[in-house]
């Protein structure tokens, strides 16, 4: 797959106005300032494709890329408490109503913060993968700023909460570095293709 080649295609306000599923489709989910954009961006290779901010929230609309035939989904990130109630509502209703349509879900990439616990938020969105049966893996982000040391720490620590999920492949990553892109790519495209397989 080239993912040099992605491009923007158009971000939705409300799941009411998600296209019609017709590619594969990979999700990114996580809490606000997990590094969700950088992450993305260094999937593709390309520095501003996926914004990014210094303010977490900014991600307010479901937004879609293109990587040849396999569409690119970045969801809003939740937790983050510095906006309305009525617009973390909205944030609520786009993730689920976008896991809940009747969508070529080929893998969600699960994003959790290596240096943090899991949160109530994380393992809820997990048991929600879970229980709808959508594929998903773990990414654990911003392991360079952990030492190598306390990095296998906190993914033993993280894997032992959020093992009450069940049997969960995880990849740790570094958007900085680059850790752990080549095993996601592999892994996104192992997915894909089982999921055109099953079609």
């Amino acid at each position: 797959m080239k993912y040099n080649s992605a491009r923007f295609v158009a971000s939705y306000g409300t799941s009411k106005q998600l296209p019609e599923s017709v590619h594969p489709e990979v999700a990114f989910v996580g809490r606000s300032n997990v590094g969700k954009s950088s992450l993305m961006n260094k999937l593709f290779g390309r520095k501003g494709l996926v914004k990014v901010s210094q303010k977490p929230g900014k991600t307010t609309t479901v937004n879609f890329f293109a990587v040849e035939d396999v569409d690119f989904v970045d969801l809003p990130g939740y937790g983050y408490a510095q906006v309305s109630k009525s617009e973390r509502a909205r944030w609520k209703e786009l993730i689920e109503g976008y896991f809940t349509q009747d969508r070529r879900h080929a893998l969600t990439v699960s994003l959790v913060d290596i240096r943090h616990d899991a949160s109530k938020l994380d393992l809820e969105m997990i048991e929600f993968l879970r229980a709808r049966e959508i594929p998903f893996i773990i990414a654990f982000t911003k392991a360079d700023k952990l030492k190598s040391m306390q990095r296998k720490k906190q993914v033993a620590a993280l894997c032992k909460q959020l093992a009450a999920t069940g049997d969960a492949y995880f990849v740790v990553t570094s958007a900085e570095k680059g850790d752990g892109i080549d095993d996601l790519k592999a892994i996104i495209e192992d997915a894909v293709a089982q999921e055109i397989a099953s079609r």
